[in-house]
Parts: structure tokens; sequence; C-alpha cells
């Protein structure tokens, strides 16, 4: 805050208020907001019913509870130095509150709290290097639980289900996507799980995470309904160098958009570059995309602690579509993968 020059950060509703004071509020028409001036003690403001969920933690903050006949617009905004020239407001905060605050202190200068929190929350330390890897171990198993159970005639949903239920048994406390798209469907990239019926001959693209301990998880795996033709293989082929090459070209140092560059290298080569229509990844931590991303553009080097997902997928619209994800933590050794789980095409029932 000193460094840009931001008198005050207010944080609401997302993963940045979690990750500094250990308490998520529920995304209701009542305002929370950790209120943090630059030269005073830290104030998380929550409605009186929420009081109960927090836990206290005085040498971080203090707790301000605002009960219902109380403005807690007008209480944030009082915590607000009076010398105070720049806030920066947390990215999910919603606009009714940010334009309510603009009202109130009209001669305030507004930034994106992410200026502040971002560069902080991309760099892991170690106990958050191993919450990462605890989520990324309970995900590869239900990968590989999924290369023995059948995959014809069920539906979409029904895998999808199964696929959460394996998650949440294995620890996560909340599955955040299960993505199961079979055949066709595999050509979009973020396909709703649906009523289809999985049959003899489809490719399936299994895309899936949650939050275990804090921490978020996020693998894909490929899943042949017998066994694939040759051009399915071939093409998979691709995707397994582009995204072998990906990894390996994200030691510390290298820019964010050269990681991107290395894998689209890849698969343009092969023919499919205008098929390959997303980022090469995204960072991960307690939010399941956050910074660093990978992508055409970010100069960002990377640095020891960033942890991020390497997901290049090539997409054949009305055929099918594959996509191969690891997470992966920059080390000053080079290149960590998280997730191990067997990354072939794995031929199911």
């Amino acid at each position: 805050m000193d460094e840009l020059h931001v008198d005050t950060l207010l944080l609401s509703v997302g993963a940045d208020l979690p990750w500094l004071t250990g308490y998520e509020a529920m995304p209701l028409e009542r305002l929370t907001m950790l209120v943090v001036p630059r030269e005073a003690t830290a104030t998380l403001v929550v409605a009186r019913l929420e009081a109960p969920r927090v836990r206290e933690e005085p040498e971080v903050f203090s707790l301000r509870a605002w009960e219902e006949t109380e403005d807690p617009v007008g209480i944030v905004a009082g915590l607000i130095p009076s010398s105070a020239r720049t806030v920066a407001v947390g990215d999910q905060t919603w606009a009714r509150f940010v334009l309510e605050l603009q009202r109130e202190r009209p001669a305030l200068q507004w930034h994106r709290g992410a200026e502040i929190t971002a560069p902080l929350r991309m760099v892991k330390d170690a106990a958050e290097i191993d919450a990462l890897a605890s989520a990324a171990h309970a995900v590869d198993e239900v990968a590989v639980a999924m290369r023995e159970r059948p995959f014809a005639g069920r539906t979409e949903a029904e895998v999808s289900r199964e696929i959460i239920e394996r998650m949440l048994a294995l620890g996560h406390e909340r599955a955040n996507f299960a993505i199961v798209a079979a055949g066709p469907n595999g050509a979009s990239p973020h396909h709703d799980a649906g009523d289809r019926r999985i049959a003899e001959g489809d490719v399936v693209l299994c895309d899936f995470g949650g939050t275990m301990a804090g921490y978020c998880s996020d693998i894909t795996r490929m899943y042949a309904v017998g066994e694939p033709v040759g051009e399915v293989r071939d093409t998979y082929a691709v995707l397994m160098e582009a995204q072998e090459r990906a990894v390996q070209a994200a030691q510390v140092g290298v820019a964010c958009a050269e990681v991107d560059r290395v894998a689209r290298s890849v698969i343009a080569a092969a023919g499919f570059g205008d098929r390959f229509i997303h980022r090469t990844g995204h960072g991960i931590g307690v939010d399941a995309h956050e910074d660093p991303y990978l992508v055409a553009g970010n100069d960002l080097p990377l640095q020891p602690g960033h942890a991020f997902s390497v997901e290049p997928g090539i997409y054949l619209p009305n055929r099918f579509g594959l996509r191969l994800e690891d997470i992966v933590v920059a080390t000053a050794d080079g290149p960590e993968r998280l997730n191990h789980a067997p990354r072939d095409l794995a031929v199911v029932g």
C-alpha cells in the first residue's frame, strides 16, 4: 500500500478476505467489509447475525458488528481516515456498495484492490504449496479411480455426480466444478454435463476440481470409451507433447507469455492452431482462477512459488475435444508438477 500510495484497502466478498482473515463472507445483500488503513488497525465490518462465524484475531483486526437498523456503508465510510486520498477496493465487491461508498466519500480516488493483493497471493509459501499438493493428490485419486469405472450407457451428469462425490469423500470441502463432456460436447471447453448418454466410440473430457483446506484443485484427464480411432490417438499425441513442452518451459524467469507460446507452437505445427481457443493456463490458490495467467501479452516472469495450470486443448466442432491439465509450481530447481495421475488417453468401458 505504501509503494502504491494507497491509503486504505477495502475488501468484501471474494478470496482476498479469507486469505487475510480466515473468514469467508457469504455473498449476501448485507455488507461485509474489511477496512485496512495504511496507518491504523484493520476493522472487519459484518452484520451482527454473521459475527458468530468470525474467528476473532485481535492482533490482525478488530470486529465491528452492525445492527439491522444501522447503515453499514456509513460505518465503512467513517472508518476510512479523513486524511485518506486514495482507496483500493476488492475486485468482487458488489457495485451497489462501491457506488454508495463513492457517494459518501466523493473526493477519494479509487483503484483495484488486486493491485495490492494479487502480487502477494501469486507467490505461494511452503504451507500453501503443501495445501495445493494435498488437493492435487486427492483429485489424482479420483482421476485414477475413473479409469476403472464404466462410462458407456451413463449420462454425462451421472458421471459428473460420481466425480463430485469422490472429491468430497477424499477431503474436499466443496466441488467447484466437474465438467464431463462426451463426443462432440467435448469441443465446448466449459460444457455443462447434461443428459447425453455416453456411447461406445466417444471420447470423454473430464475437467474437475474443488476446494480442500482452503486451497483449490484442478485437473483434466481424457477417457476413450473403447479403442479410439487413429485420428483421436494422433491428435492426443500432439496435445501431450504440447503440454509436456509447456511444463518444461515454465522455468523461473521465463515470461508467462512464453509458456503459452511454446504450447501453442506445437499445436499450430500440427495444423490445429485455430482449434486451441483459450490461454494455456491460470494461477491457482484460494481461487480456482487467479494470477498469474499463461497467455500471450503477459510478460510477467515466473517466480519461485508461482502455482498455475498448464492445460492446452484441441477442439474440433461437432466431433470431439481434447484437453490435458496439471497444476505446476515454479521452483528454483525447475517446474514441479503437483498432479501425477497418468496422462495417457485412458480406455474405459
